[in-house]
């Protein structure tokens, strides 16, 4: 191996799927990272990834044993996050995972004190808070631009999967659902902006008991029976004291609620879509109009996904960077395994709450990550 190589991250992917098309495609726009293999379940589907991007097939248990391979990028099904991040740290290896870090937080607690008895970092999607309308907001935040944060509202809300998606089945089932396949997006953005959460209150319903695929596919015009809440109403208290209404349904046709809205002593705050890096952040100073700052052209907020239809900024991968320069640096990285874990707790209370009406306290040690400057989010570019 060249010292050229050696001095870039060694990645190796596990889980070829749909989302490993983006993370595989991103690799190219940030320094310190090289793609070296991938494994799946399914050899073809390694192997078809493998030629695309001129990386080694290997079978999972090949590529967790690669010398090569310095961190393990976990892109598989929810279902088995735990039992991949965990070999991956047995194996001497860190980790960047796809959300959620697991599939309860008894498993997120015992992965996040693996990699640290291992000595290893630990990372987890959603990166999306590092993007140009993540850096913006929490600028203003930190300068004081609405002052101390008392009040604000987040809504994930549309129809589901199932005019969609051909196999829609498993999101309605237990450990899936809005707040769980969606909640990370919305609560990781908020913690970054607001802190942890101590509190948390949820009343769940279910919209319909069946659903009908009407997606193009093999199950097309047949029904499935819902498994889990589709429709979840929570009130989030935070350290800080601030309280926010976050609303996650797939039982909502059409609505005007914006994705996030955050209220204090001085204004408020608009963010747009936590799915994205970038869409448009607006500050309103003691009720004056709406001043929009645009990402267009920040940097990780062009629109550059799909390449068709570029109608939003998808820079998967820039978590990964960023553990990368985290590991030269000694510290944690910003989207940590400890940040996926408390968004996790949280998910795990408002379900919890949702069942026996009571409402669920959280411990809240987690320290936000540092905000990324952005003479340090352009060093990350390849």
């Amino acid at each position: 191996m060249s010292d050229n190589s050696k001095a870039k991250l060694g990645i190796g992917v596990v889980g070829c799927g749909n989302i490993s098309m983006t993370y595989l495609r991103n690799a190219a726009l940030f320094a310190g990272l090289e793609l070296r293999a991938c494994a799946d379940i399914s050899p073809d589907a390694a192997a078809l990834r493998a030629r695309e991007y001129g990386i080694r097939a290997l079978s999972v248990d090949q590529l967790l044993a690669d010398p090569e391979v310095d961190l393990v990028l976990n892109l598989t099904v929810p279902a088995v996050h735990f039992d991949v991040t965990m070999s991956a740290l047995s194996a001497g290896k860190h980790v960047f995972t796809e959300k959620p870090l697991a599939t309860s937080a008894a498993d997120g607690r015992i992965l996040v004190a693996e990699a640290k008895r291992h000595g290893l970092l630990l990372g987890s999607a959603p990166d999306t808070f590092l993007g140009a309308a993540g850096r913006r907001a929490r600028r203003l935040m930190e300068e004081g631009a609405i002052g101390r944060p008392v009040s604000g509202s987040a809504f994930m809300m549309g129809r589901g999967m199932e005019h969609w998606h051909p196999n829609p089945q498993f999101y309605y089932q237990p450990g899936g659902g809005p707040v769980l396949d969606m909640g990370p997006y919305y609560l990781t953005m908020m913690v970054n902006l607001l802190g942890p959460v101590v509190r948390v209150m949820a009343m769940a319903t279910k919209g319909q008991e069946d659903r009908l695929i009407t997606a193009d596919g093999p199950f097309k015009n047949t029904s499935f029976k819902v498994g889990t809440p589709t429709n979840v109403l929570s009130l989030l208290e935070f350290a800080s004291g601030a309280t926010v209404n976050f609303g996650a349904s797939w039982d909502v046709f059409r609505h005007s609620n914006r994705p996030i809205e955050l209220h204090g002593t001085e204004g408020s705050l608009r963010l747009p879509d936590p799915d994205t890096f970038g869409g448009t952040v607006s500050l309103s100073e003691r009720g004056a109009d709406w001043r929009d700052f645009e990402s267009d052209d920040e940097l990780y907020g062009a629109r550059n996904w799909p390449f068709n239809a570029p109608d939003r900024a998808n820079y998967r991968m820039l978590g990964v960077a960023d553990l990368a320069r985290a590991l030269n640096e000694g510290r944690q990285p910003r989207a940590s395994g400890e940040l996926a874990l408390h968004v996790l707790e949280i998910m795990e209370a408002i379900l919890q709450s949702g069942e026996n009406r009571q409402s669920v306290g959280i411990g809240a040690e987690l320290i936000p990550p540092p905000r990324l400057g952005e003479d340090e989010a352009r060093s990350l570019l390849a």
